[in-house]
């Protein structure tokens, strides 16, 4: 991986380890941004009056990017509009697998809707504690994070294959805003049905737009009843046909937010997803075998195999506040620190602070 610390400003002033909470705007994007304001001052509508040509092209490269089709595609403001707006076109009660200690996010929409909720522990033992939870429990509902936002826990994406094939009429609902943007995800090979995420972090797109991909055979399946004049294409002749998509896109959608994804997309596109992917591994690799030496890991993450980009470090307020005053930055979650890594990490900030936590 090139060298982006001019891209992203703050790495050269601090060791970014905080993705997971929040991703960096690179320099071309905050460019394009400023660039995309003083049009919209100087031209008002004669600028905007482009914008549904703007948001399918926007629609288009998601879909590119993740290997599916534009009609598959919805950009919402967040995870947690799109999720809602979703689960309220699920028929009531419906028998729902969640996650015990999952996200918030995930669980909670779920959790207070009516619908049957049954649990699956997170631990070493993920996809074998999935796995007997829907003999047991027979759910019509897999939801779940790919990634787990606190101890970096990845699921099995073979196993949610296995899954799919030994019972197809389940569907399996993704949160990926810890996953997508850390590695090649081809939607339409996967075993998910339906996926979403929040591209503030790992997309590097900023606040205020996320995305919604569902395929086409379980769309019949899902009814929202959201609607706005921008659900019909602003045709008030469509009112009573309007496309899947519409549902999550009621009203005016904003240029600048979704722009913002678009050109996040084209930057990813141009460093190639297959180095971004590469570069990923090889420092996830590195940092688990260094973490686990210093013993900082949880036994769950240890023993299994392929790993997020995120990690949980056994340590208190005092090692946080050691890490910061060395300028490195991560968030307090759960029992310990997190930290994670992005295309704008080297082996460097690796080294920088496993120093730290060895002094």
């Amino acid at each position: 991986m090139k060298d982006l610390t001019a891209q992203f400003p703050a790495t050269k002033d601090y060791t970014y380890l905080n993705t997971a909470s929040c991703g960096l705007l690179s320099q071309s994007l905050v460019d394009w941004r400023h660039e995309h304001d003083i049009n919209l001052m100087e031209g008002g509508s004669l600028y905007r009056d482009l914008h549904k040509a703007h948001i399918r092209e926007i629609r288009k490269d998601v879909g590119t990017f993740f290997s599916t089709l534009e009609s598959n595609v919805a950009l919402v403001p967040n995870f947690s509009f799109g999720y809602n707006t979703l689960l309220s076109g699920l028929s009531s009660g419906l028998k729902v697998l969640l996650l015990k200690g999952d996200y918030p996010s995930v669980n909670w929409p779920v959790e207070n809707r009516d619908f049957e909720v049954c649990y699956a522990d997170i631990n070493e033992n993920l996809e074998q504690n999935i796995s007997e939870a829907i003999d047991k429990y027979h759910p019509d509902v897999f939801a779940f994070s790919v990634v787990q936002y606190i101890s970096g826990i990845l699921i099995d994406l073979d196993f949610l294959k296995d899954l799919k094939r030994k019972y197809p009429h389940l569907m399996l609902i993704a949160d990926g805003t810890q996953f997508l943007g850390t590695t090649q995800f081809n939607f339409e090979d996967s075993a998910i049905d339906v996926i979403g995420a929040s591209t503030y972090k790992w997309m590097l797109a900023g606040y205020g737009n996320g995305l919604l991909m569902v395929k086409d055979t379980f769309q019949k399946k899902i009814k929202p009843e959201t609607i706005g004049f921008n659900s019909a294409d602003a045709n008030f002749n469509k009112r009573n046909d309007i496309e899947f998509v519409g549902r999550f896109e009621p009203g005016h959608q904003d240029t600048l937010n979704y722009g913002s994804l678009g050109k996040s997309i084209q930057f990813m596109n141009e460093l190639g997803k297959e180095k971004i992917a590469a570069h990923l591994s090889s420092l996830v690799s590195a940092a688990k075998s260094e973490l686990t030496a210093l013993n900082l890991l949880d036994e769950a993450v240890v023993n299994r195999g392929n790993h997020s980009t995120i990690f949980n470090l056994k340590g208190d307020e005092q090692t946080f506040q050691k890490l910061k005053e060395h300028k490195i930055i991560g968030s307090l979650r759960g029992k310990g620190i997190r930290v994670s890594f992005h295309i704008y990490n080297t082996e460097n900030d690796l080294d920088k602070l496993i120093s730290v936590l060895k002094s």
